[in-house]
């Protein structure tokens, strides 16, 4: 019977790719047209123990990148389906920037089947998104990382926690800012509203995008200071 329903919507319907929008043949699992799927640069091994930034070169095998030798995060392990580029890119501008949550689903999808062989989902017992201020939220009408963050928490049973992590605190946007001035912007403007909701939690704290990683450092440095037994970090897409 699913698969009926599936044919006829197609039928109506016809899936289109999530970043070019070309009429796809047949529904897919992941509608991604072939020439864009091509482009997904997936990140595999070597890469960063710890924060999982893919390594090049001389690089054979996973091991300690120098900022996490000098500095650990608050974070156990953080991990990234691909690269911030090419369709990843797009994907996500369509979702965030042009209100396309359709492709949200489906980028959170892509997350929650990813193999990440250093993240035993079994191991964790709640799935936290990063919280927007109520400001941002307003301007765009939804969060980026619940939509996503659901997908996983579906996936691997854990429950959904979009209340008590909370951004009170406005910021200026990210995007045109360096490595200290993010750290700068983001430093308290996260609380905690309720610890016993997250004491002695596992939790995978979920995000869009990792660029320097200094907003899921601050939201994982809090969660552990609250109370959290630890937090791993999961993202669509790394900036490399």
């Amino acid at each position: 019977m699913k698969g009926i329903l599936t044919g006829l919507s197609d039928i109506i319907f016809p899936p289109g790719c999530l970043t070019c929008d070309i009429i796809l043949d047949h529904h897919e699992q992941l509608p991604v047209c072939p020439t864009c799927y091509s482009k997904i640069k997936f990140i595999t091994s070597p890469l960063c123990t710890c924060c999982g930034i893919p390594f090049s070169g001389a690089d054979t095998s996973d091991h300690l990148c120098g900022d996490c030798t000098i500095s650990k995060p608050a974070y156990s392990v953080a991990r990234a389906v691909g690269h911030y580029d090419a369709t990843l890119l797009e994907a996500i501008h369509n979702f965030k920037y042009r209100g396309k949550t359709a492709s949200g689903k489906t980028l959170g999808r892509l997350m929650a089947g990813n193999d990440y062989p250093a993240v035993d989902f079994q191991e964790y017992t709640l799935t936290i998104p990063v919280p927007l201020h109520v400001r941002r939220l307003r301007e765009r009408g939804f969060n980026q990382s619940v939509i996503l963050a659901r997908e996983i928490a579906r996936k691997f049973h854990t429950p959904l926690d979009f209340l008590t992590l909370r951004r009170y605190i406005y910021t200026e946007s990210q995007i045109n800012l360096g490595k200290r001035e993010r750290e700068s912007n983001v430093r308290g403007a996260f609380k905690i509203m309720n610890p016993e909701k997250i004491k002695d939690q596992r939790i995978i704290l979920v995000d869009d995008v990792y660029t320097t990683g200094s907003t899921v450092k601050e939201c994982a440095r809090l969660l552990l200071k609250e109370g959290a037994s630890s937090v791993a970090v999961l993202t669509i897409a790394r900036a490399v």
